[in-house]
């Protein structure tokens, strides 16, 4: 086999961007900040950290891409709940893969989304009951309002996972929302009708749900989502015909915000030493 002479190259220095990035992250996960903190603002991170304000913007700016934190003005940086985070890479490997990602999706939410409903029959509480109800109401009232319809939509199967009360089902439903919002969306533009099939089939869930029925809440939960993944197949083979990216492939641009920002690796910071700060390196 023949290998190009470039082919291995030297490997480059950590720059300081990325340290940066990476003690911020250590501090997530280890648990120094739990979600919804506030961080502590620009100035203090810049003494405590030895950094320049330059190197320090532009870690954030990658942190806030990746889903880690937000930026919020006049309020300051706030963790974002794991969730939203942890769903960044994944939605960035199901958007990036071929034809089959829209049946992959479609076994995932099954998977997730039956058992959960199973789970909600048996554990849920007159609370969980109450809020799954609110959101089935906004549907109904909201049937001529593709937005508000999609929003109480999700929020129905996300109040559902809640009432199956298993953290790992619902922490799984949630990496997926953005693309379970994706295919709620592809499926509404599909027919008018799409909406208030979605509807009936919601409220049957909810039935079997309140009624402490299983069985039927699998089953109702399992004839919804067939039928959703029929209107999203509908869409989608007129792409997989042209051999164009069909509906959830083409949020990769959308819900990938890096592709179209791409945040520079180079240190534009000069006043700050390359990465021997020991706030940086743990040492």
């Amino acid at each position: 086999m023949c290998v190009p002479e470039d082919f291995l190259k030297a490997v480059p220095r950590s720059n300081l961007t990325t340290d940066i990035c990476r003690k911020m992250i250590d501090h997530v996960v280890n648990g120094d900040w739990a979600e919804g903190d506030r961080i502590p603002p620009e100035r203090e991170l810049c003494q405590k950290l030895g950094v320049g304000r330059s190197s320090l913007r532009e870690a954030m700016k990658a942190l806030e891409i990746l889903g880690m934190i937000e930026m919020r003005v006049g309020e300051g940086t706030f963790i974002c709940p794991r969730s939203d985070f942890l769903s960044h890479p994944l939605l960035w490997a199901i958007a990036g893969s071929g034809v089959t990602e829209a049946d992959e999706l479609i076994e995932a939410r099954k998977l997730i989304e039956v058992e959960l409903a199973g789970l909600a029959s048996v554990r849920s509480t007159p609370e969980d009951l109450k809020q799954i109800g609110v959101h089935l109401d906004t549907m109904e009232t909201s049937l001529g309002n593709s937005d508000e319809f999609l929003e109480a939509d999700i929020a129905f199967h996300l109040a559902l996972g809640q009432a199956g009360h298993n953290r790992i089902l619902l922490n799984s439903l949630h990496l997926i929302r953005n693309l379970m919002q994706q295919w709620v969306r592809t499926s509404l533009g599909q027919h008018a009708f799409v909406a208030e099939e979605a509807l009936r089939q919601h409220r049957a869930i909810f039935i079997a749900v309140a009624k402490r029925n299983p069985a039927k809440a699998r089953e109702a939960m399992e004839v919804h989502l067939d039928a959703m993944a029929a209107h999203l197949r509908a869409a989608k083979k007129p792409y997989a015909v042209e051999g164009r990216d069909g509906p959830i492939s083409s949020m990769s641009s959308e819900l990938n915000p890096a592709v179209s920002t791409p945040v520079s690796p180079g240190n534009t910071d000069s006043q700050a030493p390359e990465s021997t700060n020991p706030a940086l390196t743990g040492s």
